[in-house]
């Protein structure tokens, strides 16, 4: 792994799930970390729902848009974390690939996006541990 681990996190459309755990790292892991997201289909905007649950915990990532995968981005990332892009997601030797099985917060309001958002707080916090030690 590089000096300063990368992590890339994907999901299709890369407006909800993919958004959170970036917008988690970033706050949790600093700069200790370098953070990407993208999309295999990739949405016109970040899901509004999962904007404003991030805001009610002091993350913001409103200025976040959805970003297409790129194979570039997977080369350049240590730990590449797959929500739900199933077999687009491409495959590279020595990559580190994780697979988290999070529910889909499209379509869904704020209050069924929190526990989501939850969930991903906590992966990331563990993903974060084992990345920098803290």
């Amino acid at each position: 792994m590089s000096p300063t681990p990368s992590v890339l996190f994907v999901c299709v459309h890369n407006a909800g799930r993919s958004q959170m755990a970036a917008g988690w790292l970033r706050e949790l892991a600093g700069d200790a970390v370098e953070v990407r997201s993208a999309g295999s289909l990739p949405g016109d905007q970040v899901n509004p729902a999962a904007v404003e649950a991030m805001a009610e915990v002091g993350i913001d990532i409103s200025d976040q848009r959805p970003k297409v995968l790129t194979t570039d981005a997977v080369e350049a990332s240590d730990v590449v974390i797959t929500m739900g892009c199933g077999d687009a997601c491409p495959v590279f030797p020595g990559k580190r690939y994780l697979d988290w099985a999070l529910e889909d917060p499209a379509g869904k309001g704020v209050d069924a996006v929190r526990p989501i958002r939850d969930e991903i707080e906590t992966r990331v916090r563990a993903l974060v541990t084992e990345l920098t030690g803290r």
